[in-house]
């Protein structure tokens, strides 16, 4: 399954008619949830029965297609059942148990309710709150895929407008000559990460180079009347810098993994716990800027669509043990290179590598 996404192009009543879509949604996974918290022992189908009886109960709610009102039950199941598998687990700490949603910001259509155009330049919702046809704009062509692949459509609200995602039931697979190489990698704060040759990539951090910005959009904020429409808009000038930030940090990361796959044929790197080390609220910010976790997770779906392979070693020790004689050499976290009794002198990072 890959996904995607466009941007949505149409006028103000059908930006309104997009939020209205998207509170209802929110309305019946909210409905949902309560109905589960009044009665633990019901399942996901209970669920989707459910949605028929507040469409009844609820003229606004009946406006949405019936596909996309299962989508919303599907999501309060998701969050119950996660909660479910995180108690089963033992997870210590919260176990995530289910919030309502209060600023959702899609809403997810199935098979139903939608009609592509034959160009795959726009798309006309047709359920009863009467979004209408929008223009699509992107990079990616439709039209390589047949609607019978399109398993599911979001309508996405963002801080710079709104966007059509496309859940296309395909599997993707690159063919890329084998490099015989392995690599190993040590992400970090001062260096993003350092590899087992000795080269290191430059951390970006992307957050702390618009955190001015982003603090002086702040105080505007903080200085308008709540409920007015200057806070408003001076939200969504914050959000567009926030969200400039994730855009930055997602393609930084998604080509940084795609070069070290391309280049190797088995990448090995620690299986840290970025949850743990946040804890740390003097470096809490340095590592949540880092993306250490969504470069992992790119670097392992890469893996599967080159046919890579990709290993996680427990990070125990790996700074302190020499990678020479096997000796273990404590140090602090201040301490930035390795020095051992063996006489091998090495970067702290370069070290377990």
């Amino acid at each position: 399954m890959i996904v995607l996404e466009f941007k949505a192009y149409g006028k103000a009543i059908q930006y309104s008619a997009i939020d209205e879509a998207i509170r209802t949604a929110q309305f019946i996974q909210n409905k949902c949830l309560r109905l589960w918290m009044d009665e633990p022992k019901i399942g996901k189908y209970d669920l989707n029965k459910y949605c028929a009886v507040l469409a009844g109960e609820f003229p606004f709610a009946d406006e949405l297609n019936s596909m996309a009102r299962q989508s919303s039950a599907e999501r309060a199941w998701a969050a119950i059942s996660r909660f479910f598998e995180n108690c089963r687990k033992k997870i210590p700490g919260k176990k995530g148990f289910p919030q309502f949603k209060h600023d959702a910001r899609s809403v997810e259509y199935k098979t139903s309710g939608w009609k592509l155009a034959e160009d795959r330049k726009s798309i006309t919702f047709t359920d009863g709150k009467k979004i209408g046809k929008l223009k699509l704009k992107g990079t990616r062509d439709l039209g390589f895929y047949s609607v019978g692949q399109i398993k599911r459509v979001r309508l996405v609200k963002r801080a710079d407008g709104y966007y059509t995602q496309f859940c296309v039931q395909v599997e993707r697979t690159e063919v890329s000559e084998p490099s015989h190489q392995t690599i190993g990698l040590d992400v970090g704060l001062e260096s993003f990460y350092t590899d087992s040759l000795g080269a290191k990539v430059q951390n970006p951090r992307f957050y702390r180079t618009g955190e001015v910005k982003m603090k002086r959009f702040q105080r505007l904020v903080s200085r308008k009347v709540k409920g007015s429409r200057n806070r408003r808009k001076a939200r969504a000038r914050l959000g567009r810098v926030h969200l400039k930030i994730s855009r930055q940090r997602k393609d930084h990361a998604v080509k940084l993994a795609r070069c070290v796959i391309t280049s190797n044929d088995v990448v090995v790197y620690e299986d840290l716990r970025i949850k743990n080390l946040a804890k740390n609220h003097c470096l809490a910010k340095s590592i949540n800027d880092a993306g250490w976790y969504q470069f992992r997770v790119w670097l392992e779906y890469l893996a599967k669509v080159f046919g890579k392979i990709t290993i996680a070693v427990s990070p125990a020790y790996t700074s302190a043990k020499c990678s020479s004689c096997g000796v273990i050499v404590k140090k602090s976290l201040s301490t930035r290179s390795h020095a051992c009794e063996c006489g091998c002198v090495l970067d702290r990072d370069h070290n377990p590598l």
